[in-house]
């Protein structure tokens, strides 16, 4: 270090340095003290901080901090100080320990100042007009010239004496200053505090943190607008200067957040400038990656410089040709993203374009003298160079400043570099430097001398690079100290002197002395003045004409260094200052071009061009020479036989529109958005009620396109959704399809209006507002960014933003697009999780959707250009870009769009002469453009039909677009080409138009007789040979037809792109290509014809263009036919065709087939330069010569072949192994169909268009970064937006399209002309709208058809969430029943009359349909044949489901969970107002003599039913369910409590009574197991449970009926006691419940109306009535307390009359019944029971005498419900875990046999064995209907085929009568002592009858048998005892079986 350099370290400074660091590492707590070095070059450092521009005076202090404050309050994640500690001091002015710290306090009291420490005042943002006194170490506070100050803390404070406080946000704390920002010294600390003449404490000098110099410079800085330039991430914001050492974060984005460190820790560090020099360290890596270091990683020759001088010689590898300088960087760049951006947010629109280049062109204007800008600069340069300012100051212009571009591009993008460490500090990071000065300099010079000659720089690089130095530098550091190495600074290997500013200009002239003079450094001593100035001094000289780049620095030991770059290029400038313009001011600089005649200038150069005179010449003379006889030989098809019609004609057999249908991908993504309204519907926070809404309206809104208008109106018209949905009838016409598009142009408000008045009109209507093309218009309504422009700007925002559509409950927005990265900011509408993205079609190599068709698409389009693949489909012309920069060169006040459109009309026309015979003019052309104008004239002779091909060229600019379409007009006229081809003028304010004649060729290929009718839509040009320029600025959703082949877009604007811009361009291409899903692979082979003539071969398209995906991905093969290049125009003209030659590859299973070669020849000359190129050899046949006018042959092939193939199709230009779907073929097996020829329109369906693009957008598109990502997608997405930060991490090419959605979520920030700028809440949620969605998807892929089917099946959702499927039986056994003229009621009867009931006959048979496979039950001597039972059970009837319906729901309908609305939202306990409902647990006990226990039940009562219940006053406890009075009569309250049963069914089950309660008042209880409380509490908050005992867990509903049933009676008797002291009579309290499964879902009645003459007449019409209105009209019943059992009829739509002409039947009910619990209190359910416990129920309250009447004029509907109930009992094994099939034979078993235990309780497996095998038991009883089983007090389910008989032990039972009936069986099920031997002995038995006896035990078993004398009658064995097939401990049921005697 002892040279004598300026940059040499002064020794002193140097000990100073190292003895601060090393005593504050010890008075440190952090583990990574600052680096030496670092603070070695502290002073120019600091510096760093005036580079933000800013014209605020010196003493606007104030102001200052509110600026910042508010800058740093924007961040996404506010700063969060650490909570106080417990029991602290939180009041402001005071510390944590309570202690008095304001001046005003404490200013006359001794305060003990250490050493080395100052007094400082510090304010709190609490406490303004106080001051808070802190002692502060001196040496990190700044001198008087705001210099010197050490990075970091260390204080005291002076209240409690508290020391070492070595952080300010740990003493801020301590200080409450309380703050929401990240504390900062320089903002916080602001005075020093000195003692008066008193001796008192007062506020002294301002702490300066500034040093003199930046405040002059400050002064000097700019004061013009800025907003001119403004940069893209400043755009809108103040651009203030910061006041703090450390550079301030980037206004528009703040980087002190945890997610900006956290994804930056992510990024690669693979392609980093590894072994650059950051701030004076070499990263520890960088040995290990030197090797693979592009020509970017220039910097590690510092790595040699320990001293300060120049090397001694070069270093290798510095030569920019050098191979590794490709591998890693290579960048190809498009400079102008960040550019066009810059304007979009400032007032440039407003400006005329002038002001571009005036004065107020520099907003960056300094002190100093001017530097004058010489005259004529434009007109010796041939270009305007582009100044970028850098750092410090910038000097006035003068002069001729018309001719310089100044830009702030460069200034801001180092500014915010210096931001990034602002992120880490927050980590312990605060010792971590921004990158110098110096550095970014360098850097940016390293940068530049890589560049090609065509590359043009790009500001994102840029920052990449700045961002990937400081992260390596600050990588190594974290990786230096955290190895806790004991010396007092660790030892850092190859530590490095940073780059000081002497030292700047020779290392960067080093730099640039490698690039062959590419870049010139300027290195001044003064100001850059004097650098600019010998700057236009060089480019004057015409010395400056290798040099693209100059790099001016001055740079000086004493201060910061001054810099600008200057691009002197003519290509890059001229790039760069046209990237500066908006959109509009393109056009309008354009239009001005062309208006005022500068465009002539060119003109007249191309005409001098062309040796034989002026084109127009040559063309005329052309047109005199041919009149007449060009036109029909080139318009007249080629006369090749291919099919032919019945006059002999020739046509195409090939052409076919497609109709609509869905295919399998857009009914996923349908089915996927119906998924996410579902889950919007389903969430709690009811933003969506599905139930709600009985149909769906909708509204499409696509851009002011006419063509994307009717393409929609075409979709619309053929999906046939309109009718679907029932919005329109069977006729439709185009007027009532065009209610439902809207173009958003002026009138689109009238229809907007429309829609919503509908809305509101509709509330049960569903409206969904599709925004079609969503990306096409973000801009805000409140700032236009063109206010002179159309109307229709801004109108999304109006229309679809309006508060109408945000607060209406019945609208639900969709966006869908391609491009939906503008709607994916951080002030989204969108919630992330309401994005639905397109699926991929594979899946870690699966095929997910078998599609026919496979999409090609950008990424496609990409991987066909990289290795391996022959031909591209991305290309560009570099012949047309070599004339276009020459042109450039020399026309440089021409905008470049001026010059590339005329130059490709030129190369247009040229190509067109050229094919017509003028040969002469291919030199004038590309052979691009001559190959696409070559195969669209001929396209149309191949196809006997004249289908062609489609070519569009792309021309942005309308203006441009008008003249090119114009010119070309004109040259096919003058070649008499007008009926060969069409050119369309494609604008999209406008319809199509096209030619007569081309017109009447459309409507006979498509079959249309309309007289009328003109293509509307490209799409219905499908098959015409044409150009179609296709202008406007933005594709705005327009469909291409099949016939597409050539989409040329070299003319798109390659100066300003943008992520969307740049892929919708591409997405015209996008394409659907035939593809084969079952083979392997294909075999593909190209017949070419060479021409001599040709220029090149490379680029004819005839080549094979590679479908096959990645080896990453399987594809599947395409099915792809090559076109071929045709004739040179002189060998055309000439009329010789070149022959053509077939070679056709089979590949079959396993055998290459060989196969014939058929030669088709035109002329009886051959050709002898047919070449071809295959990819496999394939064996060569014969060859077969066929005449032209021979029929298509068909040759058999050698059968012996193993030929899988069914047919093969041969073209006349290519063959493929798969049948084509567009070519005729015949069915046979083995078979060539050979079709002479190919049309062209068929070809280009089958493989997709060749897209030519700009030279700079092909590379941006074709390089990818390290991750291998296209370059395009790390643009910035869109020009409304813009980055949040500059050092943001990089995307991932593994991201899927939700993660991109994330990363541009926090990465992008609307700028304020977006619609979203302003849709910022506190809450970051809310900011999302609940009812918005977007779809994105691929261009062209199918996205109308899926939203569509959407619609769709969305509708039909709706109507099945208003239907349900209930039961609709007939009622069985009615063969059976009494026929009986007596009839006891009327039928207009509205109750039934006491009296006469008791005289009706019960009806003992069962016909609920549910029990059609149950026993029959015999009240008499039946003589039933055997064939009318079976003729009811037909075998196959066993195994069909049970008949429903599908019904709507009525208002009276009972609902599920899934049912939300308004009305029941409280009666639900779901309102989001209220908390859950709260409810208590409360036990009721209760004893029952047959259990021999007590039980105890459990009530679960919420706090809004606990009305319903009496508690006891002092502690609170349970009592008894009120009951009501017989008496009481009310409107609005249901007097019967209701218990619903219910298992399995918390979701499913129809709990929800409010509607058909009709809103009244009723108790309401669910009665469930224990072990699903908790499940059903959840979904039923707000309902009363009785939950049953443990011991009933696996108990069926017989036990919850029992226990239901014993309850209410136990309450009737707990409520008659507490009423009867209230004097009322016992007898009055209501006694009836009722019991309702829990799947009723309707009830209906029937109205009679007996207005009839005669008295028996009567009509009756059946309708649904709510619940409310059957249960009073029952309960209102006279003598109602003299029933037992009420009930209804079940559903059905079979009902006849005979069914009601009684109104009253006295049978079996079922499903719900009103119990009256007094009068059966002896009969109980029984509690075993599983199935047909009310048929047994029924039988016992019918022998015990009570009354069942059934209402037949009310009916309750019961919806099948396929989960729970029954269901859940599962039958399964005790030992295995595996589910294995158990069939009920296995359900009983020999007692002490070792058969497999069952897991399930012993009544199930005894009622199950006996429902399929009772036969075993009673095998004398099947179908032995006359004599039946006895069946004593129980009911059991034998099966359909076994009747049995009811008899009641009980006394005084009603029994029928039993005399003459002789019985085929006994069945005695658990009898009790009732039944006795002498009752037995009544009944009469077959001989060999059998009986079954079945006990709880073995030993009641017997004594049973004993005690009933049955060993008299019947015969016993050993073996025939049995027992279910349970364990012992699950109590197993015991059988003995015996025989008659």
């Amino acid at each position: 270090m002892g040279n004598s350099y300026a940059g040499q370290l002064k020794t002193t400074r140097f000990e100073e340095v190292l003895h601060n660091s090393i005593e504050a590492s010890l008075r440190s707590n952090n583990l990574v003290p600052r680096p030496i070095f670092s603070q070695l070059y502290l002073e120019a450092e600091q510096q760093l901080s005036s580079l933000e521009a800013g014209s605020r005076a010196d003493n606007e202090e104030e102001e200052e901090e509110e600026e910042e404050e508010g800058s740093e309050s924007s961040s996404p994640v506010s700063y969060q100080m650490k909570p106080p500690p417990e029991g602290c001091c939180t009041t402001d002015g005071f510390c944590q320990a309570g202690k008095d710290l304001r001046l005003i306090s404490i200013s006359n009291e001794h305060i003990e100042v250490p050493s080395g420490f100052l007094l400082v005042g510090a304010k709190s943002p609490n406490l303004p007009d106080h001051l808070l006194v802190c002692a502060v170490d001196k040496r990190f506070l700044p001198d008087d010239n705001g210099r010197n100050a050490l990075l970091g803390f260390s204080g005291n404070c002076v209240g409690c004496g508290k020391k070492g406080f070595c952080y300010f946000t740990e003493f801020s704390n301590h200080i409450n200053l309380k703050l929401t920002t990240q504390p900062k010294k320089q903002k916080h600390l602001k005075y020093y505090l000195v003692r008066n003449a008193q001796g008192a404490l007062t506020k002294g000098s301002v702490i300066c943190w500034k040093g003199a110099e930046f405040r002059g410079r400050q002064s000097s800085s700019s004061t013009c607008s800025s907003t001119l330039f403004q940069l893209p991430e400043s755009s809108g914001l103040s651009g203030s200067t910061s006041s703090e050492p450390l550079p301030a974060a980037n206004p528009s984005a703040p980087s002190g957040t945890q997610q900006t460190a956290a994804a930056i820790d992510h990024i690669p560090s693979t392609a980093v400038f590894s072994s650059a020099v950051y701030n004076g360290k070499e990263s520890p890596k960088q040995h290990l990656v030197k090797n693979n270091l592009s020509a970017l990683t220039r910097p590690s020759v510092l790595g040699t410089l320990t001293n300060s001088g120049p090397p001694k010689k070069r270093h290798k590898g510095w030569s920019p040709e050098s191979p590794s300088s490709t591998e890693t960087w290579n960048l190809q760049l498009n400079p102008q993203t960040p550019n066009r951006i810059k304007n979009d947010g400032g007032s440039l629109s407003s400006l005329p374009h002038s002001a571009l280049v005036g004065p107020a062109s520099s907003p960056m204007v300094g002190s100093g003298e001017p530097v004058s800008v010489p005259d004529n600069l434009l007109k010796i340069c041939k270009a305007k160079p582009v100044i970028f300012k850098g750092h410090g100051n910038f000097p006035y212009l003068c002069g001729n400043i018309n001719d310089v571009i100044v830009s702030s591009l460069l200034y801001t993008c180092y500014r915010n570099s210096q931001s990034l460490s602002r992120a880490y500090e927050q980590y312990g990071a605060s010792t971590i430097q921004p990158i110098s000065e110096e550095m970014q300099l360098l850097l940016t010079v390293y940068y530049l001398v890589q560049l090609a000659s065509d590359q043009v720089p790009l500001i994102e690089d840029l920052e990449q690079i700045f961002m990937r130095s400081w992260r390596e530098s600050h990588l190594s550091e974290i990786r230096q100290y955290q190895q806790a190495i004991p010396q007092t600074f660790p030892q850092v290997p190859s530590q490095i002197a940073p780059v000081t500013s002497a030292q700047l200009p020779w290392l960067a002239g080093l730099a640039a002395s490698s690039c062959n003079d590419s870049v010139h450094i300027i290195e001044c001593s003064y100001s850059l003045a004097e650098g600019l100035s010998e700057m236009f001094k060089l480019l004057i000289e015409g010395k400056l004409i290798k040099t693209n780049y100059v790099v001016i620095i001055c740079a000086s030991r004493n201060r910061a260094i001054d810099s600008c770059i200057v691009i002197t290029g003519k290509y890059q400038a001229r790039v760069l200052t046209e990237s500066m313009l908006t959109p509009l001011d393109y056009q309008k600089e354009v239009n001005y071009q062309l208006v005022t005649g500068k465009v002539e200038t060119l003109g007249s150069f191309f005409s001098t061009l062309c040796p034989e005179g002026d084109i127009d010449l040559l063309l005329e003379k052309f047109y005199q020479e041919n009149q007449g006889h060009i036109s029909s030989s080139l318009s007249a098809s080629v006369n090749k036989p291919t099919a032919l019609n019945g006059t002999g004609a020739a046509v195409c057999t090939s052409y076919e529109i497609e109709r609509h249908q869905i295919r399998p991908f857009q009914l996923a993504v349908a089915q996927k958005l119906l998924s996410h309204i579902c889950s919007i519907a389903d969430s709690s926070t009811q933003n969506l009620d599905l139930g709600s809404f009985e149909k769906i309206d909708f509204l499409i809104c696509v851009p002011p396109s006419e063509v994307t208008y009717q393409q929609t109106l075409f979709h619309l018209w053929h999906s046939g959704i309109l009718l679907e949905l029932g919005l329109e009838k069977e006729h439709l016409t185009k007027q009532r399809v065009e209610q439902y598009v809207m173009k958003l142009d002026a009138e689109a408000q009238i229809k907007f209006k429309v829609f919503l008045q509908n809305s509101m009109q509709n509330p049960h209507t569903l409206f969904v507002l599709i925004h079609d093309h969503a990306h096409w218009d973000l801009m805000s309504a409140m700032h236009s960014l063109y206010p002179q422009t159309e109307l229709s700007t801004g109108l999304v925002d109006r229309l679809l933003n309006c508060r109408e559509v945000k607060e209406a409950p019945n609208i639900v927005t969709l966006h869908v697009t391609s491009f939906p990265y503008a709607l994916q900011t951080q002030h989204t509408h969108i919630s992330p999780y309401n994005e639905i993205h397109w699926p991929s079609s594979y899946s870690n190599g699966v095929d997910l959707y078998h599609e026919n068709k496979k999409y090609f698409g950008l990424s496609e389009f990409i991987e066909s250009t990289l290795s391996g693949h022959s031909i591209p489909l991305l290309r560009y012309d570099s012949s047309f870009e070599a004339m276009v920069m020459a042109l450039g060169k020399r026309f440089p006040r021409l905008h470049s769009a001026v010059i590339r459109t005329f130059v490709l009309i030129q190369h247009y026309s040229a190509a067109m002469m050229a094919v017509c015979g003028l040969s002469q003019m291919k030199n004038y052309t590309s052979v691009e453009t001559l190959e696409i104008t070559q195969n669209l004239i001929n396209s149309s002779r191949q196809c006997p039909s004249g289908h062609g091909l489609m070519v569009v060229l792309r021309i942005p600019c309308t203006p441009l677009a008008a003249v090119a379409y114009e010119r070309l007009y004109n040259v096919r006229e003058r070649l008499a080409l007008e009926d060969n081809f069409e050119i369309i003028l494609g604008n999209p304010n406008s319809g199509i138009t096209i030619g007569k004649h081309f017109v009447e060729q459309l409507k006979v290929w498509q079959k249309i007789e309309d007289v009328d009718w003109r293509p509307q839509t490209y799409l219905e040009l499908e098959g015409l040979p044409c150009i179609l320029i296709f202008s406007g600025m933005d594709p705005q959703g327009e469909s291409l037809p099949r016939s597409l082949r050539y989409c040329d877009l070299r003319l798109i604007n390659s100066s300003a792109l943008v992520r969307t811009t740049l892929e919708q361009e591409l997405g015209l291409a996008a394409y659907f290509v035939s593809s084969e899903i079952h083979t392997e692979k294909a075999v593909v082979n190209d017949v070419l014809e060479s021409d001599p003539e040709k220029l090149s071969s490379t680029d004819n398209e005839d080549e094979e263009i590679a479908t096959e995906g990645s080896t990453s991905e399987k594809r599947s093969p395409m099915k792809r036919e090559r076109s071929r290049s045709h004739d040179s125009a002189s060998s055309s003209l000439s009329s010789k065709a070149s022959s053509k030659t077939l070679r056709s590859s089979l590949l079959t299973a396993g055998d290459t087939v060989k196969s014939p070669h058929q030669v088709l020849s035109n002329s009886a000359e051959e050709t002898t330069n047919n070449y071809e190129r295959q990819k496999q050899k394939v064996d060569k046949g014969a060859q077969t010569t066929i005449s032209k006018h021979l029929p298509p042959v068909t040759e058999q092939l050698d059968t012996k072949q193993n030929i899988k193939s069914a047919q093969i199709s041969i073209t006349s230009s290519s063959s493929s192994p798969f049948s084509s779907s567009s070519s005729s073929s015949a069915p046979t097996h083995n078979s060539f169909i050979l079709q002479t020829s190919q049309c062209s329109m068929t070809k280009a369906s089958k493989q997709p268009p060749i897209v030519f693009l700009p030279k700079l957008v092909y590379d941006i598109i074709t390089s990818t970064d390290s991750s291998g990502l296209p370059k395009s997608s790390s643009l910035l997405p869109y020009h409304s937006v813009m980055w949040a930060s500059s050092f943001r991490p990089l995307m991932s090419k593994m991201m899927t399209c939700t993660e991109q959605s994330l990363y541009y979520r926090q990465w992008t920030v609307p700028k304020p002309i977006h619609m979203d700028y302003n849709n910022r809440n506190e809450g970051r949620m809310d900011t999302f709208h609940p009812r918005r969605l977007l779809l994105s998807g691929p261009p062209q892929i199918g996205k109308t058809g899926a939203y569509l089917q959407f619609l769709s099946i969305l509708s039909r959702m709706l109507i099945r969430l208003t239907e349900v499927d209930v039961y609709d039986e007939e009622e069985i056994n009615i063969n059976i029943k009494e026929e009986s003229d007596q009839y006891y009621h009327q039928p207009g009867d509205m109750w039934p009359d006491l009296e006469t009931f008791k005289k009706m006959p019960f009806d003992y048979t069962i016909h609920d349909p549910k029990y059609e496979d149950a026993s029959l039950i015999c009240s008499k001597l039946q003589t039933i044949n055997s064939e009318d039972r079976s003729m009811n059970r037909r075998q196959e009837d066993m195994y069909t489901r049970r008949q429903t319906t599908r019904m709507r729901l009525s208002k009276y309908a009972a609902y599920n969970t899934y049912h939300h609305c308004e009305q029941c939202h409280q009666y639900m306990g779901f309102n989001p107002r209220y908390q859950l409902y709260e409810s208590t647990l409360h036990a009721f006990a209760f004893s029952y003599s047959m259990l021999g226990e007590e039980i105890q039940l459990h009530f679960i009562i919420p706090k809004s039913k606990e009305h319903h219940f009496v508690f006891s006053q002092p502690g609170r406890q349970l009592e008894s369910m009120r009951l009501p009075l017989v008496t009481d009569k009310s409107e609005d309250y249901i007097k019967s409590p209701t218990f619903t049963p219910t298992t399995g069914r918390h979701e499913h089950g129809l709990f929800n009574l409010y509607h058909a309660m009709d809103g009244a008042s009723h108790l309401h209880v669910l009665v469930v197991k224990e072990y699903e409380m908790a499940i059903y509490k959840k979904y039923w908050p707000n309902h009363i449970m009785l939950v049953l005992p443990s011991i009933f867990n696996s108990a069926g509903v017989g036990a919850a009926h029992f226990l239901i049933k014993e309850l209410s009676y136990h309450n009737l008797e707990l409520e008659r006691n507490r009423q009867e002291e209230l004097g009322i009579k016992p007898q009055d309290i209501w006694p009836f419940i009722v019991i309702s499964d829990d799947s009723c879902v309707m009830w209906n009645a029937v109205e009679v109306d007996c207005s009839g003459d005669r008295k028996s007449d009567y009509t009756w019409t059946e309708r649904n009535v709510s619940l409310k209105q059957i249960l009073q009209h029952i309960e209102a019943t006279p003598n109602v307390t003299h029933y037992a059992l009420i009930g209804m009829r079940k559903w059905s739509s079979k009902t006849n009359s005979a069914e009601i002409k009684e109104p009253f039947s006295c049978c079996h009910v079922h499903d719900f019944i009103m119990l009256n619990v007094d009068l059966t209190q002896n009969v109980q359910y029984n509690q075993n029971r599983f199935t047909c416990d009310d048929v047994d129920f029924n039988l016992r309250v019918h022998s015990a005498g009570l009354l069942i009447c059934r209402f037949n004029h009310f009916s309750v509907m019961k919806k099948q419900i396929a989960v729970g109930g029954q269901r859940s009992f599962h039958i399964k094994s005790k030992v295995s875990d595996t589910p294995v099939s158990i069939s009920p034979a296995q359900y009983i078993c020999a007692p002490d046999s070792k058969h497999t235990f069952l897991a399930a309780p012993a009544q199930l497996l005894l009622e199950k064995y006996l429902q399929y095998h009772s036969h075993r038991f009673f095998p004398l009883s099947l179908k032995n209907y006359s004599h039946p089983v006895l069946s004593v007090d129980c009911y059991l389910n034998l099966g359909p085929q076994i009747a049995v008989c009811y008899v009641s032990s009980r006394p005084h039972s009603l029994n029928i009568s039993s005399s003459g009936l002789t019985f085929s069986g006994l069945l005695l099920y658990l009898c009790d002592s009732f039944v006795v031997a002498s009752f037995l002995k009544k009944f009469h038995f077959l001989k060999g009858a059998t009986l079954c006896v079945i006990c709880q035990d073995r030993n009641s078993l017997r004594q049973t048998v004993v005690r009933l004398e049955l060993e008299d009658e019947w015969q016993f064995r050993l073996r025939d005892e049995f027992q279910t097939a349970n364990a012992k401990e699950d109590r197993p049921l015991f059988f003995l079986t015996g025989r008659h005697i």
